[in-house]
């Protein structure tokens, strides 16, 4: 019964292990879709790792189970696995498990189902604030502008990703600094980058004591405005981009010396004036692949017997 604890400490290796190797890459800055990609697989691995346990401790603890498990492989298969001679612990490890699993599902329920009623709510503001003109439809190219004497910019995600900007920032932002704004929050909904951040957010909320979950939160929160900051530079430039975002936010306090909500900012205008180029794009595919093997290596554990055993 090797198999289920091996998968055990691999998910261990892995969830201590992953974010200690992303934080010390020196590329995760220069390619955060990169790396918006490789923390996402890092993840799943120690997710699957928990899931193929759970199954291997299932199929140990209950014949039934095992015989739904091996109901398509051939005899010489499932002998290769040495369930049936276990302790107790292997029917607590699949109920532990299924549990967390169980857990992590409701909370990411309760994340969705938040995020779903708050942007009702703000919808429901936008309309009341600016309402459509007769004969208008709603749509994702629509823009709405509210009064505001703030500078901001943001977007709505949905099934129609609306983007919102206030007067004081048409007021501020001047020719393509806007563009740059605009674009920098289309590129989030055409990533849908509300699913990355629901994601983590309910696996950091459900499990507050596991690092991992919280790094991957955190990560995603800033990671996926690198990216966004990456794809309006790519259109408007860099300079550009990064002045939007001084006039956007000089009035918040983030550029001085006290910490702030928005504190990210500074590094994320200083990354747009002297970040160096892009990756090479074999070097970019090299990291992607590396990236996707993490997950395949728990089902290969998995396989390993009945691999074996085929010969």
């Amino acid at each position: 019964m090797m198999v289920p604890v091996a998968l055990l400490l691999l998910g261990i290796l892995t969830a201590v292990a992953g974010p200690r190797l992303l934080a010390r890459a020196d590329w995760t800055d220069r390619e955060p879709v990169v790396a918006l990609w490789a923390w996402q697989c890092v993840v799943a691995a120690v997710l699957l790792c928990c899931a193929l346990s759970m199954t291997l401790s299932a199929a140990a603890a209950w014949q039934a189970a095992r015989g739904q498990l091996f109901a398509t492989a051939p005899s010489r298969v499932a002998d290769a696995y040495p369930l049936a001679a276990t302790g107790p612990w292997a029917a607590t490890t699949a109920v532990t498990l299924a549990c967390a699993g169980l857990w992590s599902g409701a909370m990411l329920v309760r994340e969705i189902a938040g995020a779903r009623a708050r942007r009702r709510q703000r919808r429901a503001e936008l309309l009341l604030r600016a309402p459509l003109l007769p004969g208008e439809e709603r749509s994702a190219d629509r823009l709405v502008v509210l009064e505001g004497e703030r500078p901001d910019a943001w977007w709505l995600p949905g099934t129609t990703p609306q983007l919102v900007v206030t007067t004081a920032a048409l007021r501020r932002l001047k020719g393509r600094q806007l563009n740059a704004v605009l674009a920098h929050e289309r590129g989030h909904a055409q990533a849908r980058h509300d699913w990355l951040l629901h994601c983590s957010a309910a696996l950091a909320g459900g499990f507050p004591q596991i690092p991992v979950f919280a790094a991957f939160r955190d990560e995603m929160h800033r990671l996926v405005e690198l990216a966004a900051d990456d794809m309006a530079s790519r259109r408007h430039g860099r300079l550009t981009t990064a002045l939007a975002l001084v006039e956007l936010n000089e009035d918040r306090g983030v550029f001085g010396p006290g910490p702030a909500p928005h504190a990210h900012v500074p590094q994320r205008v200083n990354r747009l004036l002297t970040a160096p180029d892009r990756l090479p794009a074999r070097h970019r595919l090299r990291l992607t692949a590396t990236a996707a093997l993490v997950p395949v290596i728990p089902v290969l554990v998995a396989l390993v017997p009945g691999l074996r055993a085929l010969g």
